[in-house]
């Protein structure tokens, strides 16, 4: 392709989840983009950041895939990102058909996709594959929580719990029944994890590959979790002096290579037969990469790996829709991401029309 503007798509650009972040990365590009921002409701900061805001019904609506492909159609899309869980797993089902239609879907397999959904399926792939995993339970049933035999421990749903939510610690028996009985009334599956490591040594790692599966770049943030902002929990531990945390889906920290991190993390994705970005969490314990979970998705950090020159949707881009030669472990920069609040005012009149 050669094209002055390159008309790039992000559905779910709303909340300040990844839709917003790409939308952002997206604008830190030299490339010029042309961005059509999409989302449930016209109530969405991060359609006020793009060139032309489109309202979508939400991904478990039958019309959803025919309205996504009539935009795609209307506004001639040159390239679609989806940036929420619940139209990634909808968009995976059709990857084949969105493509048929000329538009390029940087997207990892339908495959890939149900094993990270899934955090049982997860910890089984890693486990048949020699990777480093917290002891895990999967409990259906009350009858299961018998199986855990040490603690501290973190409970969590098996899909979805994105930011942690509905995500618990219980240091004793009495403890874990107590929220595992609620987590049975909420969830007809859940996760009980060993508590690993401590607060100072949680990462996110970003691997990116191509869609040919040959991996192009990794960049890991050693993550500052007790910060307010980044910590959904925090408890005394009854077995040392440390704290036992839980962390937000706001991460901030320190960004660079650690390659004794994304080395583990690199083969993890070239395993799992990746064709886009992955996001992998984890604690780096005793040389090892110990992972409690994987999104098989762009990430929440996408703009700030964007400004340290990681910009993973213009890689994708430039490498496949523009036929740029993209070098395999690109240089970026390191140092630390801090992150905040920040608002957009929007005049009533540019609100009059959107979602009629």
């Amino acid at each position: 392709m050669n094209r002055d503007e390159i008309r790039v798509m992000v559905t779910g650009v709303g909340g300040g989840g990844n839709g917003e972040q790409l939308v952002k990365a997206l604008r830190l590009a030299r490339t010029n983009y042309r961005i059509i921002g999409a989302d449930i409701t016209p109530l969405s900061k991060g359609l006020f950041l793009t060139d032309e805001r489109v309202i979508l019904p939400p991904a478990t609506a039958p019309e959803y895939l025919d309205a996504l492909m009539r935009v795609c159609r209307e506004k001639r899309i040159d390239a679609l990102f989806t940036g929420s869980e619940p139209e990634l797993k909808r968009v995976a089902a059709v990857q084949d058909e969105i493509r048929a239609a000329g538009v390029f879907l940087p997207m990892n397999p339908q495959s890939v996709i149900e094993t990270c959904m899934d955090k049982s399926k997860t910890m089984a792939f890693l486990a048949e594959n020699g990777f480093s995993y917290p002891e895990t339970v999967p409990v259906r049933g009350v009858e299961d929580l018998t199986r855990v035999r040490a603690f501290p421990v973190v409970l969590k749903p098996s899909i979805g719990g994105g930011g942690s939510a509905n995500t618990f610690i219980a240091q004793s028996p009495d403890e874990l029944r107590l929220f595992g009985e609620w987590m049975l009334r909420a969830y007809p599956e859940f996760i009980v994890q060993r508590y690993v490591g401590n607060a100072g040594c949680e990462y996110t790692v970003g691997v990116l590959c191509g869609m040919d599966g040959a991996l192009i770049n990794s960049i890991a943030v050693k993550k500052n979790i007790l910060s307010a902002l980044s910590c959904r929990m925090k408890i005394k531990s009854r077995f040392s002096d440390e704290l036992l945390v839980i962390s937000s889906g706001i991460t901030q920290g320190a960004i660079g290579r650690y390659p004794d991190v994304t080395a583990q993390c690199e083969a993890i994705a070239l395993a799992l037969g990746a064709r886009s970005a992955i996001n992998i969490q984890l604690r780096f314990v005793d040389g090892k990469a110990v992972i409690f979970e994987i999104n098989p998705r762009y990430s929440g950090t996408s703009s700030f790996r964007a400004i340290v020159g990681y910009n993973e949707p213009d890689v994708m881009i430039r490498k496949h829709l523009l036929g740029e030669t993209i070098e395999p472990g690109f240089p970026y920069e390191e140092g630390v991401i801090l992150r905040g609040l920040d608002e957009v005012f929007v005049p009533a009149k540019e609100l009059s029309g959107l979602g009629e």
